[in-house]
């Protein structure tokens, strides 16, 4: 069955990558769902898509006592999720303020990983190959995914190379998704999850190519289209 992903939880009906949007994820019927894992000036690791808060500070700059209470932490998204699968997308690229080639983030997310116990019911993704790399190698029972919204040269090739490294997954920007880099997944043994399709149209093209998994805002929306595809 092809994985109905939560964007940042139910994202359309409740704020973003908040408690309240991974709630209602569940409750639309998400089989997944996806947030961005960023770090505090503390170390704490939090979930929020942008580097900066809305006023313009940047969070690796705060301690978490000095951010929103509507902000919350790694480990509160995990509890809240508890049922569906989490696809922890860890931030770090070097346009960001908290960019950090030590990869703390990643350190940080393998270990609360192992702590659960939760193996099998997450998948790190990344901007950056070093990041899901070194999730690898930290540890490689963890599934990990490449995400990418510029259209490779050559799909074959990529596809080889990212199972190479020991990752499970591309995660192609939808407007780049086609026959051949779907059947390119797969030929590499990865599945193949597209991102952001709200679209019910576009949802019934990207079941028709074969995708794994579609990462969408309106979670009830693409669980309607897959169950009707899948009956």
């Amino acid at each position: 069955m092809v994985k109905v992903i939560a964007h940042r939880g139910a994202s359309a009906a409740a704020p973003e990558n908040t408690v309240e949007a991974f709630t209602l994820a569940r409750r639309l019927g998400a089989d997944w769902v996806e947030l961005d894992a960023r770090r505090t000036g503390d170390g704490v690791i939090v979930v929020h898509h942008d580097a900066h808060l809305p006023d313009g500070r940047a969070i690796v700059d705060l301690p978490r006592a000095d951010l929103p209470s509507s902000l919350c932490e790694l480990t509160d998204a995990l509890d809240a999720c508890a049922g569906m699968g989490v696809n922890i997308e860890i931030k770090n690229v070097p346009a960001d303020p908290d960019y950090d080639p030590a990869e703390s983030v990643a350190q940080a997310v393998v270990a609360e990983v192992a702590r659960r116990d939760a193996r099998a019911e997450v998948l790190v993704s990344s901007f950056s190959r070093a990041t899901i790399d070194r999730v690898v190698e930290l540890d490689d029972a963890i599934p990990t995914a490449y995400l990418y919204f510029a259209a490779p040269d050559r799909a074959v090739e990529l596809a080889e190379q990212i199972r190479g490294a020991g990752h499970e997954a591309l995660h192609p920007w939808d407007h780049l998704v086609d026959r051949t880099l779907v059947d390119a997944g797969h030929a590499a043994g990865l599945d193949v999850n597209v991102w952001t399709v709200d679209d019910p149209d576009r949802m019934q093209v990207l079941l028709d190519l074969g995708v794994d998994g579609i990462c969408t805002n309106v979670p009830d929306v693409a669980r309607r289209i897959v169950d009707a595809h899948a009956g």
